[in-house]
């Protein structure tokens, strides 16, 4: 894939993760990863492997999560690969939280993430 591939991937990959956020839209987000892609949330969480785990920890990702505002930052390209921030602030169970994070994805040579990690925080009300 060409570093041009890779930044039309990687701008996909954040523009459809910020409004299938904003919209809980699971389906949407899972068409951006391979089929057996591998995704890590947080470094010592074990790997959700393959597009079904994928879509199960995102669908649990969401459960209790209200009107989320999301947004991701222009995609950090290089070779294959992209790092993306974002951030969310939404309310979690009736209390707003605030959400900061970085992903980082690999794609394969059709635009597919096929590699994910995630490293984030929370923090108690809207910052």
């Amino acid at each position: 894939m060409t570093s041009l591939d890779t930044r039309q991937a990687a701008q996909r990959f954040a523009d459809t993760w910020q409004h299938g956020w904003t919209h809980h839209d699971v389906a949407a987000i899972t068409a951006l990863y391979h089929d057996d892609a591998v995704h890590t949330s947080m470094p010592f969480r074990p790997p959700h492997r393959g597009k079904q785990a994928i879509a199960d920890y995102i669908t649990w990702s969401f459960t209790g999560e209200n009107d989320p505002q999301v947004t991701f930052s222009a995609p950090v390209v290089d070779a294959g690969q992209a790092a993306i921030e974002f951030r969310v602030h939404a309310y979690d169970n009736g209390r707003p939280i605030t959400l900061a994070g970085c992903v980082f994805v690999q794609f394969d040579t059709d635009g597919l993430a096929v590699r994910t990690r995630d490293y984030w925080h929370t923090a108690d009300g809207h910052l």
